[in-house]
């Protein structure tokens, strides 16, 4: 109960687990390695953040769509796991930031997700990371991130 807590003294509400939107898993744990599929910003089958970084959405912006998907896949791993308690270190972070083709400043973008993680679960939370500029995302989504935990 120690992550449920902590959430709790942060304010943060996590939502509902997203639902997959095609065929295949949300969570798959092998061993004590749990892969996360990648999260879009989407609450209750709402896009929460849409469009391209750079023009006319701003960093500030993109930090706050990369911290919904981070909240998105803590609410899968909790499905999956029953239990936040269980995850032993936030692993690696791979981040696609939608983006106009010149933008190049796609891990202070990430940095919403990798700051949220810190946050949660301290220095378990610190993580590898890949953060990559495309050119489109499902949904139009700002952001979208997957992850592997390790877990107990």
């Amino acid at each position: 109960m120690e992550i449920e807590e902590r959430l709790s003294k942060l304010g943060i509400q996590l939502p509902k687990a997203p639902l997959p939107a095609g065929n295949y898993q949300p969570a798959v744990k092998i061993g004590q390695l749990l892969f996360l599929s990648g999260a879009i910003c989407c609450v209750d089958g709402i896009i929460t953040h849409s469009g391209k970084i750079g023009a006319p959405r701003d960093i500030a912006y993109g930090k706050a769509a990369a911290r919904v998907c981070a909240l998105n896949l803590l609410a899968s791993a909790q499905q999956a796991l029953g239990d936040l308690d269980q995850i032993k270190q936030v692993v690696q972070l791979s981040g696609f930031v939608n983006a106009i083709p010149s933008f190049s400043e796609s891990p202070a973008i990430i940095n919403g997700a990798s700051d949220l993680f810190i946050e949660v679960f301290g220095e378990r939370g610190r993580h590898t990371r890949a953060a990559v500029a495309v050119t489109g995302l499902p949904k139009d989504s700002t952001v979208e991130i997957q992850a592997i935990f390790a877990t107990k």
